[in-house]
């Protein structure tokens, strides 16, 4: 199902499941905004889960500490991918049991969860979660503009995203016999639609996303083999065996500290040499107004990922060339060599 945008897919998702006022749910805290907000917007509170340092992604542990810290069960628990890697939903589901699995999906339209060599699932095919939500924003690997989707495998839960997509409008085909302009609200619902002009350059893209996704993961190839040679103090992120990506962002973990240097210099930096880099994602729990709500405290593996995040640029028609020269570029300004 289409609808303006990943948020709006996100919220759809909560509202279909009946998240409310009085309820919680599980968020991993390294995510953008828009993964929290869609709960509150509910009128439900969040939980900020901690993620693996090396990843960004929520795993079972963390998942398992989460759940372990309430009395309560919460109403749902959303899975971010991130940077175009699935976090483990067999895993997550495991150690979810019967609690609702949702998945936050939009850095991760193209990518596949391996159970086995045999048998991989698309991310959205929703065998362990009860829906997905995408997104089709500009930058990402298809693009309509803005633009959001939601996949399930459950036909009533979908009619009901319809239904809020659309300001709750129904229409009766016994009242529309004889009277073609009828509509009736039932429920209170949202002008969610996407309009058809994004729907086509949606649609037009679908067909290239096998060649963008191939095309960005041989350029992350390059990047993780260019990046291994700088160590010990940058990396590439850890990939983990049992996703297929379809890699969203580059990301390299740079030890500023150890390198006795600022982030904000090595951007600026770069951008002086026309390189430009971007920090995905300040930890959710460290924004004034979720501080204000659950107050202050520390999610080490969230902040020891954004500490040392830096996405650096990725494009498909980017060239190997290309990622050398950032890969050299960022080496001159951090002052190391590289090792080959």
């Amino acid at each position: 199902m289409a609808c303006s945008s990943g948020t709006a897919a996100l919220h759809l998702m909560l509202l279909g499941l009946g998240v409310g006022p009085g309820d919680w749910v599980i968020v991993p805290s390294l995510t953008f905004l828009a993964t929290a907000n869609a709960v509150r917007y509910t009128g439900a509170e969040v939980y900020f889960a901690d993620v693996n340092p090396e990843t960004g992604l929520l795993d079972a542990e963390h998942l398992s500490y989460a759940l372990a810290k309430s009395n309560s069960e919460p109403k749902a628990i959303i899975a971010v991918h991130l940077n175009g890697q699935c976090a483990s939903m067999r895993n997550l589901k495991e150690c979810a049991g019967d609690i609702v699995l949702l998945e936050d999906a939009c850095h991760a339209l193209g990518s596949s969860e391996i159970l086995s060599p045999e048998k991989h699932l698309k991310t959205g095919s929703c065998y362990y979660s009860h829906a997905a939500a995408f997104s089709s924003h500009a930058v990402k690997t298809i693009a309509s503009g803005e633009g959001g989707v939601v996949t399930t495998n459950d036909r009533n839960f979908a009619e009901k995203l319809r239904l809020y997509r659309n300001h709750g409008m129904v229409r009766d085909n016994d009242e529309l016999a004889s009277n073609p302009w009828h509509y009736e609200m039932h429920s209170l619902g949202f002008n969610y639609r996407l309009t058809d002009i994004q729907c086509a350059l949606g649609r037009s893209q679908l067909s290239k996303l096998e060649g963008f996704v191939k095309k960005r993961e041989k350029l992350r190839e390059r990047y993780s083999i260019c990046l291994k040679m700088l160590g010990p103090y940058v990396k590439p992120i850890d990939t983990i065996d049992s996703c297929k990506p379809a890699w969203h962002l580059a990301v390299a973990l740079i030890d500023f500290e150890k390198l006795g240097i600022q982030r904000l210099d090595v951007m600026r930096k770069l951008s002086d040499l026309g390189v430009g880099t971007q920090v995905h994602y300040i930890p959710v729990h460290k924004q004034p107004y979720y501080q204000m709500r659950y107050g202050k405290f520390t999610l080490r593996g969230c902040e020891a990922y954004y500490s040392r995040c830096l996405s650096l640029p990725l494009w498909p028609d980017m060239t190997l060339a290309e990622v050398d020269f950032v890969v050299s570029t960022l080496a001159d300004i951090l002052g190391v060599k590289q090792k080959f």
